[in-house]
């Protein structure tokens, strides 16, 4: 059973022929989802039917060479929150958290997204990787550090670290008002980079994939890519909130990008 994919083994020269690491930012391809949630639909909160996502699910994990149980997400809420995983959980029993860490092999850690930044992280020679989901309020929160904090805690060294960004909201398709900028230009003035003017005023469009790189690079994350995705322009790929909220549709779907590793 073929499921399309857009995969880091092909796209990211930083994570390429990780040892004993399998890894992949999916598409909205491949599924069986209809509807507004066509067809690779991964999120069990999104409205579509529970049986129907966990099909694509279980999907999801055999392309990883894994069964459907060893899939893990967490109940985001655009948190700095990390859950590190000794076991695999079911979706119902998923904690609070924004980022999953783990070294136990076997266990598929996956982020939902619809705009947000997917980041993998691995660290190959230590065997122990990490996940996060970096809405805006996570990334200025902390939850980038917090992931690293936790792989380190599991025996991860910083400079061993290879991380991606996957396909998220492009900054053409990112518009934002002054309050917003404020919050990024208070944190530092330095953010200013990541704003252009919007064509409307007192609007302006924001680069939250760059922002994230930024603040990867800041604590010592060298082997780093930011894959070139745009989620709310390239609908035939990816869920978007943004155009579903443009378009006034009710629903949306949820794309997943999981790392796991290998026995």
């Amino acid at each position: 059973m073929e499921t399309d994919t857009v995969t880091l083994d092909v796209t990211c020269p930083y994570m390429t022929d990780e040892p004993g690491i399998r890894h992949g930012f999916f598409t909205r391809q491949g599924g069986v989802s209809s509807g507004l949630f066509h067809s690779l639909n991964c999120g069990f909160g999104s409205g579509d039917d529970v049986s129907i996502v966990a099909e694509n699910r279980r999907r999801v994990a055999e392309s990883l060479g894994q069964e459907e149980t060893s899939l893990c997400t967490a109940y985001q809420i655009h948190s700095p929150n990390t859950a590190i995983l000794d076991h695999a959980w079911q979706w119902r029993d998923a904690p609070e958290a924004d980022s999953l860490a783990t070294n136990k092999p076997g266990i598929v850690l996956g982020i939902l997204t619809a705009d947000c930044v997917p980041v993998l992280f691995a660290d190959s020679r230590n065997r122990v990787i990490g996940a996060a989901h970096a809405g805006w309020k996570g990334a200025i929160g902390g939850v980038l550090e917090s992931t690293l904090s936790a792989m380190i805690s599991l025996g991860a060294n910083k400079n061993d670290i290879r991380a991606s960004i996957g396909p998220a909201i492009g900054q053409r398709s990112y518009e934002v008002g002054t309050e917003f900028r404020k919050r990024f230009l208070m944190e530092s003035p330095e953010n200013t980079d990541f704003f252009i003017p919007s064509v409307r005023d007192g609007h302006f469009m924001f680069a939250i994939k760059a922002y994230v790189q930024n603040r990867l690079a800041k604590v010592g994350i060298s082997q780093l890519h930011n894959l070139p995705y745009d989620t709310c322009a390239q609908e035939d790929l990816f869920f978007s909130y943004r155009r579903s909220c443009l378009n006034g549709e009710p629903v949306y779907g949820r794309q997943v990008s999981a790392i796991v590793l290998e026995p």
